[in-house]
């Protein structure tokens, strides 16, 4: 694996750190700056919106541009956001910061990912996405931790420079690992800027409805993860009775299963992706309603958060390298709006999870909810498999030769997470 890949790995870390920080921090933002709590929390919606609208802007505007110094520029602006955070006098300039930050991460977020998938052979392009994607299992793990603790040690604005701190420490090892030009393994600029196609060519190559019912299935199966872990908190203190203090090791259990699942998956996604996703999935629903039913039992509910993490995050590879294959004459655009979708997963079922604790069903309620839009997935994903066979009977009938007495495939979908964006 080219060292390219973990220092893009370290990008998501370190601005994936800022994105899910902030909801420890909240109450001493809140006071310093004199908004409510329902206000300052707003922050937090606002950078999912930012990246939900911001990463097909930003793919849109960095089109021909190298990935070397698009990834660059955006970390630049994302560490001048979180300088300007930092100096923040008043609560309107930090949401504008954050809007901004949120806009500049979902377009690194869509571009390293179509980095790593030109930088690797098709072979382990799996594996490259799901080590880019580890970045925010251990920002989870390790990097919302300490942040929450040094905010509450020193102050929110301390944990905002760290960020910035980090994210420069980022910028270098892109700058120094990433070779010049977009194209696989370092193809020229200018090769890499004429096989890249205009706007208009990468919009008409997204028309195809199984490339919307991809997205669709990245923002289900996320969604599935993040109704339960948004309320894992108020779960584990209020009906589960664990101590405060055991929150945030529990939670980075979470993360570790998340980066185990990244691994198992990226292994899996390369050779049999609708398995993985239909394991995975099924995993998801089962560990979600277990954690509903088992709620006030504290070994049952630490086990299974660790299984939230690993199940919820082994899809995570093949969702976000099936839509290249889907939509190859996309390169850039076809990561960003995956990107969005990932982030419409992120804003919407928290919504749905606090509104059925709203209508009185309780912290667990939360769970089932996940579990719900985990079925949900399932079905989608059944149909994405059925609509990639219809789609091999046409190629078959067209001409394409099938070896007699097997179930015809799609070529380009029977390697799914194996291939990725065309060279450019």
């Amino acid at each position: 694996m080219p060292p390219a890949i973990y220092a893009l790995a370290l990008g998501i870390f370190t601005q994936g750190t800022s994105e899910f920080m902030l909801s420890g921090l909240l109450p001493g933002l809140a006071d310093d700056l004199g908004v409510t709590i329902s206000d300052a929390g707003l922050l937090i919606s606002g950078f999912a919106i930012g990246m939900l609208i911001g990463a097909p802007l930003a793919a849109a505007a960095t089109l021909r541009l190298p990935h070397r110094t698009t990834l660059i520029a955006f970390q630049a602006v994302f560490i001048a956001g979180h300088v300007a955070g930092a100096l923040a006098p008043d609560y309107g300039t930090l949401f504008v910061t954050r809007i901004v930050s949120a806009v500049v991460y979902a377009g690194y977020w869509g571009m390293a990912v179509v980095a790593a998938l030109a930088l690797v052979p098709p072979e382990i392009r799996g594996r490259a996405v799901a080590l880019v994607s580890s970045g925010l299992s251990l920002a989870t793990v390790i990097g919302v931790p300490a942040g929450t603790y040094l905010g509450q040690q020193a102050s929110w604005r301390a944990a905002f420079w760290a960020v910035a701190a980090c994210t420069v420490l980022s910028l270098i090892a892109v700058a120094l690992a990433v070779p010049r030009g977009g194209g696989a393994r370092g193809a020229a600029d200018g090769a890499a800027k004429s096989a890249t196609p205009g706007l208009r060519a990468e919009l008409r190559a997204l028309r195809r409805p199984r490339y919307w019912l991809a997205l669709s299935i990245t923002a289900l199966t996320f969604g599935t993860v993040i109704a339960s872990f948004s309320y894992l908190a108020p779960i584990l203190t209020e009906n589960t009775g664990l101590p405060e203090a055991w929150v945030p090791a529990v939670l980075a259990l979470f993360g570790l299963g998340a980066l185990i699942g990244l691994h198992l998956g990226g292994r899996s996604a390369d050779r049999r992706p609708f398995p993985t996703l239909y394991l995975g999935l099924g995993a998801v629903v089962t560990v979600s309603a277990a954690l509903a039913l088992l709620a006030r039992h504290p070994a049952a509910v630490i086990v299974l958060v660790f299984l939230l993490g690993l199940s919820g995050f082994l899809t995570q590879p093949t969702i976000a390298s099936r839509v290249f294959v889907l939509a190859p004459g996309a390169p850039t655009l076809a990561g960003a709006f995956n990107t969005s979708a990932f982030n419409t997963g992120i804003t919407v079922a928290p919504a749905l999870g606090g509104a059925a604790i709203a209508a009185g069903w309780g912290n667990t309620s939360a769970a089932w909810v996940g579990a719900a839009l985990g079925l949900t997935a399932l079905a989608a994903t059944g149909a994405a498999q059925a609509a990639d066979r219809r789609a091999a009977v046409r190629k078959a009938g067209q001409g394409e030769a099938v070896p007699a007495g097997r179930r015809p495939e799609p070529r380009e979908d029977r390697r799914c997470a194996m291939s990725g964006p065309p060279a450019n």
